[in-house]
């Protein structure tokens, strides 16, 4: 895709997309662009500037990363101390726990634990609702080892 600026004969300016360079250059002379201001399809292009890469553009987008990472890591801290404040680690019997919950065998209550992915798929078979939780979400205390 390339994006030209054109400017009709009554000096309106207007951007446009074409799949290719050549597109225009095909398009134009048979009067298949017109000017969304007048309709008018006498146009050229305009003068157009690169999107060039400067160091500035690429410190902005740094930064602006950054802060996007920092939030989303404020974020899962939140999570973290939200799961850890109101859910039970069950460690490597979540399996058995979330079945037991499910079935009324154990009161009703918010777990996180681990589980093999035959285990998960078994749950998920058996209607038991579970969500995997990553591992950043986790409080710290309590990860799987790897």
């Amino acid at each position: 895709m390339i994006k030209y600026t054109l400017i009709c004969e009554e000096t309106h300016e207007f951007e446009i997309w074409f799949s290719k360079s050549s597109d225009y250059d095909e398009q134009a002379p048979k009067g298949l662009i017109a000017c969304p201001y007048c309709g008018s399809t006498k146009v050229e292009k305009g003068i157009m500037a690169p999107n060039v890469s400067t160091s500035r553009k690429k410190e902005t987008i740094a930064e602006k990363q950054k802060a996007a990472m920092q939030m989303m890591n404020k974020a899962a801290a939140k999570i973290r101390k939200e799961i850890e404040d109101n859910c039970d680690y069950v460690g490597g019997n979540f399996a058995d726990e979330a079945r037991a919950i499910h079935y009324g065998e154990k009161p009703e209550r918010a777990i996180y634990g681990e589980a093999s992915a035959k285990d998960a798929a078994d749950l998920h078979d058996e209607g038991v609702e579970i969500a995997p939780l990553p591992d950043m979400l986790s409080p710290k205390g309590k990860r799987k080892a790897n």
